[in-house]
């Protein structure tokens, strides 16, 4: 019989049974008889109850590990969602807030070209497109320090683009002195 089994409930009944068994036939000879044998404790030397209790407390770790293994899945499969989620909702806010801007250039477009005679849909774009490059504008001279560079961005401007960068870093160098 495996150690192990030794401490299970019906096991222990089972080495009963063979106690009483052997000591039956040893007592008959003496006139003694057996009537039941019952095993309270089994008490295995000290070296081998460390190993078994090294034993379970690994098996135990490794569950445990298991366990752990899964719920840190579980933990990034729902951040993982939730990050799905709240691009899907953006991306729907963003396309939402575009179509809203492009209904209100329509409608400026419409009403412009109504009460300004003359004025074509590409006249009112230019003008309505330039309102925020104005804007920026404004909002980089109202800074009393920035770094920001103003760069031609034409496709006709790139080739002279090392130039004009080398100018302007130059140029604000020359003002921060």
């Amino acid at each position: 019989m495996k150690l192990d089994d030794v401490f299970d409930k019906k096991d222990k009944d089972e080495v009963a049974g063979a106690v009483k068994t052997e000591l039956s036939q040893v007592m008959d000879d003496f006139g003694y008889g057996i009537v039941k044998t019952v095993v309270t404790d089994i008490d295995p030397d000290t070296m081998v109850k460390a190993a078994m209790n090294e034993i379970n407390a690994a098996q135990r770790l490794r569950v445990a590990a298991s366990e752990k293994g899964k719920a840190e899945k579980i933990i990034q499969v729902k951040a993982a969602e939730a990050d799905a989620e709240a691009k899907a909702l953006s991306g729907k806010g963003i396309a939402d807030q575009r179509r809203a801007i492009v209904d209100g250039l329509r409608e400026s477009v419409d009403d412009s070209q109504r009460t300004v005679e003359g004025t074509t849909a590409t006249d009112v774009m230019n003008l309505i497109l330039m309102i925020p490059y104005f804007d920026t504008l404004k909002d980089l001279g109202d800074a009393s320090k920035t770094n920001t560079i103003l760069i031609p961005h034409s496709p006709g401007a790139l080739g002279d683009l090392a130039s004009q960068m080398r100018d302007s870093v130059m140029t604000a160098n020359a003002a921060d002195s």
